[in-house]
Parts: C-alpha cells; structure tokens; sequence
C-alpha cells in the first residue's frame, strides 16, 4: 500500500486527509476496492499540497489534523477548488461541528468509527456529482429573470452540490417545493426518489407509523408490514413541507432519525439505516415558534443549517409578463388553440396587485380569466380585479395621513377615510391587521368600507 502511495494512480479520484494511519489506511482501503485511485495526507499543509499538484473528485478530510483543522481545509477548498465536494470525518456525537462544516460549504459528514457502508454510499453520491449546471428558466423549473429570481438560482446551484439540511421559507403560493425539485434534480441525488410530505396533513395518531414505517401486527388495523416516508426516500429527498405543524411528541423522533441517519419501524426492535436528504419548507417563522414554546429548539438547528428564503411575486413584479405568457402555453397546451396574451394595460395592472396567493394566485387568476373571455388578449376588465384596483389606487393616491385616531376620536370623515386606506395599503390589504392598527373591529373597518363604496375580495 505505501507504493502505491508513492506511485498514485493516473487518476486521482480521491484525496483522504487524516493524521491517523491506521485511518488512511482503511479508508484508502475501501476506496481501492471501489475501484478509485486515492492519495493521502497527513496533516493540512500535506494537503494543501497534494490538491496545488493535482485534481480530484473529492476530498475526504478529518477535522482534527496536526496543524489545523478541517474547517480551514473546507473553507481552502471552497476559495481555490470550488466544484470540488469536501466531505468531513468528524467524531462521533460532533454534530454542531459537522453542521458548521456543512455551513462553510462541506458536501456531507460521516462519524467516527468510520462505518465502511455509510462512507461507501458518501463517495457515491459525491462521485455522482456533475459539473454546475444552471438552472433552467423553463418547464417546472423558475420562471423569470428579475435580480431576485437570480440571486435564488445562484443559490439552488450551490445547495444541489451538497448534502446539508436546508429550510425552504417563503410565502403560500411562491414555489416551494418546485425549489426543493430542483435541489433534488441538480444534485448527486437525482436518480434516487424525491418524496414530499405535507406535514399538517398527516394525524398524529398515525405520523409515527407514516414516517417509519410499521410491522405487521403492531398495532390494531395493521395487516401487512408498511415502508415508511424515510425508507421510500432512501438515497433520494425527503421534503418535509410546512415542517412547522409537526406535534411536538414527533419532534423528538424525527430529531432522532435526523441524527442517528436511522428509523425504528413502529413494532421493530431494531433500526434501520436510511440515506436520506432533508429538505423542510414552511411559510410560517420557525423561530417565532421555536420562542413561543412550539417548536424544539434542537430541531430548528439541525434541519435549518442553511436557510432559503423565496422572495414573493410582489417583489418581482417584472418576472409577471414572462410567467404569464408560460402559463399561457400550458393552457393552450391542454385545451387546444393558440396562447393568450395581455393587454399593457393589464399587464401593468398585474405588476401593481400584491398577490398574497404568489404565484398560485396569478395560475388561478389567469386560468380563470382564460375560462371567462372569448378574445385572444386579456384586457383589465377581464381579470376581475377591479375593486381591488380600485382601493389601491384610493390609497396611492391618499395624502400621507398622520398617525390614525383612535375609533372614537373626533376627526372629520376625510381624514379617516384617508388613513384608513393608508392602514390597508401598509397592510398589504390585510383586514384585520389594518383594523388593530387603526384601534378598530373589523367589523367596524368593513362597515366604512362599504359606506365609501369600497369592497376587499371576500366581501359581500
């Protein structure tokens, strides 16, 4: 073995750096029976050395070495070999130190003592990586090229090259879980599944046996032994969408599974080791929860090492036109004809209206309007937002009105009707969020409304 660490292969596919030779040895072992050609090194200089003389297709590198840590390798690597996957050997029980790595831009972690299965399926997955792809601006990929949208495919780029937890946090309707596919699909994982879980959807009489599995006879009802979400996402994705409705009684096990890399079926006595990526999404602030007592603290932690926020469609108001016109072909696609197209003038109507529902609300609003019209250009009064339109202009156009009176002050009607429409324009025409601002009912808010003339959707 030391010739032929003297005389390494043409190829070099992997570089092992660890300052115990029993432990080079070993893994430089395993990577020879996987038909890899593999260097070592000794400490972080040697390596440091080893990758300025030559390429390769991952590094594996402890994170205690003679004369530094793992840490500096990663970050080394990350500035002077950025397409090259770092993985960290880290102790066993170091989780908040593989989770800084994976921080730092590590691609995946493994334990001492070095299981030889989990270190093999590693490699595998990393090897597995191609070169940067971007992100297709078409199909179920993102659509449109604001900075925003950019500065996100930037992003997804980078988080498919590795395997660290990612929370995905936007509002309802901005595209989470398209986001969390293309994680999947551009990383080392895309030819293993992609599961999705809705996780206020699940009972939480039965959320143990969803996520792990069951054996037969474990409990009443259970006839057959059932695979579990963790097992049908073996060597894929797991997408833990709104994470944040998870009891906490399940917190604690899925903390568990999320660490230890293994489930325990209900009725089993053993566990079962799964390689699975976990991907959260929710539009609720975890953080907020994790304060208000409802959501485990250590869980928060552990599946937000890298935190992705989608921006909502009212911050990209220029990407409208081009989701339209894509929304456009796939209903022409599947009703026959030829695609719509918008008037400028709705267009800009579009790029003015707030869409709380994102990108789900424009789908649906577009359809609808499709489904309604007979030309073959949309125009304002065919998107049926005109009393929405109209209350945002009223606001637009009111003078900046101080601070608002309480409900029984004395103050002349103009006056309120102006800060109310202020109210609801800072509020994104939230009612009962305007209400508590301006000291009002909503009742009583809906009460001026409807005296002014002026009705939010939803109203009779």
């Amino acid at each position: 073995m030391a010739n032929e660490r003297r005389n390494p292969p043409a190829r070099n596919d992997v570089l092992v750096v660890d300052d115990e030779e029993d432990i080079r040895e070993l893994v430089e072992l395993s990577l020879l029976r996987m038909g890899l050609g593999c260097d070592t090194a000794g400490s972080l200089g040697e390596a440091r050395a080893r990758l300025a003389e030559c390429s390769y297709r991952l590094c594996l590198t402890d994170m205690r070495l003679p004369d530094g840590d793992g840490l500096e390798l990663v970050e080394f690597i990350q500035a002077h070999r950025p397409g090259l996957p770092v993985a960290v050997i880290t102790a066993f029980g170091s989780i908040e130190t593989a989770i800084r790595a994976l921080k730092l831009g590590a691609f995946d972690f493994v334990t001492k003592p070095v299981e030889l299965k989990a270190l093999r399926g590693l490699v595998g997955n990393a090897l597995r990586l191609e070169p940067r792809v971007a992100v297709r601006s078409s199909g179920r990929g993102l659509i449109g090229r604001s900075d925003a949208l950019q500065r996100l495919r930037a992003q997804i780029e980078k988080l498919a090259r590795n395997q660290a937890p990612v929370f995905i946090h936007g509002e309802s309707g901005t595209g989470k879980e398209v986001i969390a596919r293309l994680i999947h699909s551009l990383g080392a994982r895309a030819s293993g599944p992609f599961v999705p879980v809705n996780c206020g959807a699940i009972s939480p009489e039965l959320m143990e046996s969803e996520f792990f599995g069951h054996l037969k006879g474990s409990f009443t009802g259970a006839g057959t032994d059932k695979e579990g979400l963790f097992q049908a996402a073996n060597g894929g994705t797991l997408l833990l969408d709104e994470v944040g409705e998870l009891p906490l009684a399940m917190q604690v096990k899925l903390l568990r599974a999320i660490q230890e890399r293994a489930v325990r079926p209900v009725g089993a006595h053993a566990e079962e080791a799964v390689d699975v990526r976990i991907l959260s999404a929710s539009h609720r602030d975890l953080a907020q929860l994790v304060a208000e007592g409802r959501f485990r603290q250590d869980l928060f932690f552990r599946i937000n090492v890298i935190t992705l926020r989608v921006p909502p469609l009212r911050e990209r108001p220029e990407d409208i036109a081009e989701l339209a016109e894509h929304i456009f072909a796939r209903l022409a696609e599947r009703e026959g004809g030829a695609p719509r197209r918008l008037t400028p003038a709705a267009l800009a109507l579009l790029q003015e209206y707030p869409f709380p529902g994102n990108v789900r609300e424009l789908e649906n609003l577009l359809e609808r309007a499709c489904a309604l019209s007979e030309g073959e250009e949309l125009d304002v009064g065919d998107l049926d937002l005109g009393p929405i339109h109209a209350l945002q202009s009223a606001a637009r156009n009111a003078a900046p009105a101080p601070a608002a009176p309480p409900a029984g002050a004395d103050s002349d009607p103009e006056t309120r009707r102006r800060a109310l429409l202020e109210a609801l324009r800072e509020q994104r025409l939230d009612l009962a969020a305007a209400a508590r601002s301006l000291g009002l009912t909503p009742r009583q808010l809906r009460y001026r409304l409807q005296k002014w003339g002026l009705v939010l959707p939803g109203q009779d």
